[in-house]
């Protein structure tokens, strides 16, 4: 202590002398005047450094013997932030704000030495990017069920939270699939109809087509019982078969304006192809965060009991029942964690005889689900040969039951499908020995293998049904005429009655089953079966499973009923209503849940298998089945898309041939080969990332160690001085 700070001490009140003393003297400049390099070379970050490097005798020396642990990570930060700031704003740090507001002051001073042109480009970003702040702040307050979503995560956490999300999702998703399908096809169809604007309908011309391949037979107006319209409205047929719903109405070339003619077929076939790339780079642009998120986590073996521990609590909870679950839920989490650790102690203890063993039970309980699922598409497709043979009946010759049972017998079978087997894969799994995660994600992926194999099994049978014969030959119209003479009409009503029956089952099971259910476990609790039988559970994957087949539906069967996507928006509107009721008053969150990131992702690739799905009998039936010669606006190309060379046709002779450049082998080549280079860059890309992510962990990894080691140099040098101080 100097003199001058000594005499500034109040009288009275002696001064504290220990630093006085030559002895203190010594030991401060043992401990802390000594030469740094060699203090902060014991480091344990600089000893790994120095391990490493030394392995390496070809690498030459650098200045400066090895990396200097002084070089902080506060002074690199600031160094970067000041960089940078002309172009990152100063929120996007994680600094405290008397930093922020230093930083500030230094990016007002380096604002005066720019250029009136600078500093004006500086000012109308800030304003744009304020402006979009404020943009995004208000249209948060135009969110679909926004506060209804919002309550549901504050009482049931994030992971059920994410399914209503992602219900609102798909709801707008439908509800911009009707807007492409209304603006391309069915608005110049209406202002032609009804004499909004000066156009006429461009009629199909004739063609050397058989007369026999042009008769499509329209229902018959005799005697009309009470319930027809209930069928027609239940099934698409009759008085429905006609309306704007389905794919027949739109036959018609074309809609003459005053100063250009609208193509139709090529409109309608654009509109399909517009809302499948549409949902694709939709879907693939949400479930970029979640991968992001679930590659990073996947890397995290070790920090998966931190986690949980630390980080696994969800915030958003305000309920005292939820809270409790979500208590049980990170208990089951961690018992689940000791269990996968279990059963890989016991792999790797297994011999040859057990491993043997387990994998032949594991072989022949495969071979089980394979014969479920066998089963289950054989049931299917002959629910939907009897169906379509016995359809053609006339009303009067059967009752009210009948005709109904007939139509709605593949929508039955296939509902009984889906309810049946998850409960067969979940008995069977149990018998396969695997660890609990992947019991889960086995038996989900089965679920929607499940029910999205249904969907194809009944599109294709109906596409042999359509391509094939009995008694005659099909070459005069290329398809079966006979039974199915406007066929694309007819897909689009098995996608309507799939669509309305799969809501009518969801409705009756929240009537019917859950609040009966409900009220038992109320109010009969006593009895020993409403015991065992409980309160319904609200699984998140089951839930998501259903409305991912309802869109997987929509998909296939907007291209023939171009209003399915409508259907399907009001359906998912009820649906959530639905839902959000039997959440509050019927079910319980199951124990197993989710977390908002991984439930996101899994509910997107879903939705990807599902759409996945929807193109490939889409496209085989636009570019390979024939198109009907009785309606719809492809009635004079042999197939859908003969409608893009036609016109491709029309184009000058210079957009031509880049057109046929563009399609041919010699560009198609070249193209693959630089698609495939820039694929392999963007992984080597990623392994680099990689790598350097690993070194970042292994350097904190090396700042808490040098932290730690640190902490106990500084307590046994604070313990010295305090063994000198007494001694004296």
């Amino acid at each position: 202590m100097s003199e001058s700070s000594a005499s500034a001490l109040p009288p009275g009140r002696p001064g504290r002398q220990p630093f006085s003393h030559p002895e203190n003297l010594s030991l401060d400049s043992s401990c802390f005047s000594s030469p740094p390099v060699n203090f902060l070379q014991e480091l344990p970050s600089y000893r790994s450094i120095a391990r490493k490097r030394t392995t390496i005798p070809t690498r030459e020396k650098q200045s400066g013997t090895l990396l200097k642990p002084t070089d902080s990570y506060s002074s690199q930060l600031e160094g970067g932030i000041t960089e940078n700031l002309n172009s990152q704003s100063i929120r996007k740090y994680a600094l405290n704000i008397s930093e922020k507001r230093r930083l500030r002051n230094i990016q007002e001073t380096q604002m005066k030495y720019l250029s009136e042109w600078d500093q004006w480009k500086r000012y109308s970003s800030k304003s744009w990017k304020r402006f979009i702040g404020k943009a995004r702040e208000m249209t948060t307050h135009l969110e679909l069920w926004r506060d209804d979503i919002r309550s549901i995560e504050g009482k049931f956490g994030t992971g059920i939270q994410s399914y209503f999300s992602f219900l609102r999702f798909l709801v707008l998703l439908n509800l911009v699939i009707f807007l492409i399908i209304f603006m391309l096809v069915l608005l110049p169809v209406l202002l032609t109809k009804y004499n909004i604007t000066n156009s006429t309908f461009v009629l199909i011309p004739s063609k050397d087509t058989d007369v026999q391949c042009t008769v499509y037979p329209i229902s018959s107006s005799g005697l009309i019982y009470f319930y027809s319209y209930i069928i027609d409205l239940l099934s698409g047929t009759g008085f429905l078969e006609e309306t704007c719903l389905f794919y027949g109405h739109y036959t018609i070339d074309g809609v003459k304006f005053q100063n250009f003619t609208y193509d139709l077929p090529l409109a309608y076939l654009l509109s399909t192809i517009a809302y499948l790339a549409l949902s694709l780079l939709w879907i693939v642009k949400r479930s970029v965060e979640g991968f992001k998120i679930n590659l990073i986590r996947s890397e995290e073996h070790f920090q998966s009991y931190c986690n949980k521990i630390f980080a696994g609590w969800d915030f958003c909870i305000t309920n005292r029942s939820m809270a409790d679950l979500k208590h049980s839920s990170l208990r089951y989490e961690l018992r689940a964690d000791l269990e996968e650790e279990r059963i890989r102690q016991k792999i790797a203890e297994r011999t040859s005889e057990e491993t043997i063993r387990i994998y032949s039970l594991r072989l022949f309980l495969n071979c089980i689900v394979l014969a479920v699922l066998a089963a289950c598409f054989y049931a299917i497709y002959r629910a939907t040969i009897f169906s379509q043979e016995h359809m053609k009946k006339e009303i009067d010759k059967m009752v009210f039951g009948e005709n109904l049972l007939i139509l709605y017998l593949p929508s039955i079978v296939i509902t009984l499908a889906n309810f049946i087997t998850p409960m067969i894969f979940a008995k069977i799994i149990h018998y396969e020995d695997y660890s609990p995660g992947f019991e889960i994600r086995l038996t989900i992926l089965r679920c929607v293998f499940m029910r999205l194999a249904t969907i194809c099994v009944l599109v294709f049978t109906l596409g042999s049904k359509i391509t094939s014969c009995d008694n005659y030959s099909c070459e005069l119209c290329g398809y079966n005429q006979k039974l199915y003479p406007c066929w694309e009409t007819q897909v689009g009503q098995e996608m309507y009655k799939l669509m309305i029956f799969d809501l009518i089952i969801i409705l009756a099971v929240t009537l019917f089953v859950d609040f009966p259910r409900k009220l038992l476990v109320t109010y009969c609790s006593s009895w020993k079966l409403v015991q065992c039988w409980g309160q319904q559970e609200f699984a998140i994957p089951d839930n998501v499973l259903g409305i991912v087949y309802g869109q997987t539906i929509c998909w296939i069967g907007a291209f023939f009923s171009p209003l399915l996507p409508a259907i399907a928006t009001l359906k998912l509107i009820i649906i959530f209503y639905v839902k959000e009721i039997s959440l509050l008053y019927t079910c319980r969150p199951s124990p197993r849940q989710f977390r908002a990131s991984n439930s996101n992702f899994f509910f997107l690739l879903v939705l990807l298998i599902g759409l996945c799905l929807a193109i490939i009998p889409l496209t085989i039936s636009m570019a390979r089945v024939p198109s009907s010669k009785a309606c719809g606006p492809f009635t004079n190309f042999n197939t859908t898309w003969e409608v893009v060379p036609k016109t491709v046709s029309t184009f000058p002779r210079s957009l031509q041939s880049l057109v046929h450049g563009i399609t041919s082998e010699a560009f198609a080549v070249p193209f693959f080969m630089i698609i495939c280079l820039i694929m392999f860059y963007f992984i080597a890309l990623a392994g680099a990332h990689k790598r350097v992510v690993v070194q970042l962990r292994e350097q904190l990894s090396l700042e808490s160690r040098d932290k730690r080691y640190l902490i106990q140099k500084l307590t046994e040098a604070q313990r010295d001085m305090k063994n000198r101080l007494d001694w004296q």
